[in-house]
């Protein structure tokens, strides 16, 4: 009996195999391991989507601690000179339009600590320091928005809860009520970073045309 070379194998066995080939790579196809991101690039992305959160929202859903703001909801009421068509022409849209309100942020941690995607996380606890960009006005005299801050990240739009003392709950211990013991450590001692806090003033500058 003539014996057969040892790269022939029978032509059935190499069909076997490049079926099951092509069937792993379907399967992996069909259910693809969705991307995950490093511990660093996770939260950049909870820090942009936070500073965005914010920015776009009316001021009053941020206000606290005795800061005021100007609100697009809610204007201020006209004086007695400016009811009056006669007394002065009408307001340009430029000048009616609400001015830009421009935050850093500090991500202290989120819930569950587990996630490993964006679309994952439910809470953010951070911090946040806004400043209102009126046209000329100087950071140093801007109006600010400024605190600890919870974001729940499974509502649309995302919700927004400020840390405020109460008339008979202090600061100090509203922010221990609100944040997990963990992060309410960082916040009851750390802010914006030097480098957030320099970019904060670089973009409030540029917002408020000075």
């Amino acid at each position: 009996m003539r014996k057969l070379p040892s790269w022939y194998r029978p032509r059935h066995g190499w069909a076997a195999a490049t079926l099951l080939a092509v069937t792993a790579g379907a399967v992996a196809l069909a259910d693809p391991e969705p991307p995950r991101a490093s511990p660093a690039d996770l939260q950049e992305q909870i820090m942009t989507r936070m500073r965005t959160t914010l920015e776009l929202a009316d001021p009053g859903q941020h206000q606290h601690a005795g800061h005021g703001a100007p609100s697009a909801a809610a204007p201020a009421a006209p004086s007695a000179a400016a009811a009056s068509p006669a007394a002065s022409p009408a307001a340009s849209p430029a000048a009616q339009a609400a001015p830009a309100v421009v935050c850093g942020v500090r991500v202290y941690g989120h819930e569950p600590a587990e996630a490993t995607t964006l679309a994952g996380v439910r809470t953010v606890y951070g911090f946040h320091l806004c400043g209102v960009a009126e046209p000329q006005r100087p950071w140093d005299v801007a109006v600010k928005l400024a605190g600890p801050v919870i974001l729940d990240m499974s509502t649309d739009p995302i919700g927004i809860q400020v840390v405020e003392a109460t008339a008979d709950v202090k600061f100090a211990d509203r922010l221990r009520q609100m944040f997990p013991p963990k992060y309410a450590d960082l916040a009851a001692r750390e802010a914006l970073s030097e480098t957030e806090m320099a970019d904060l003033r670089r973009r409030y500058d540029d917002a408020a045309g000075l």
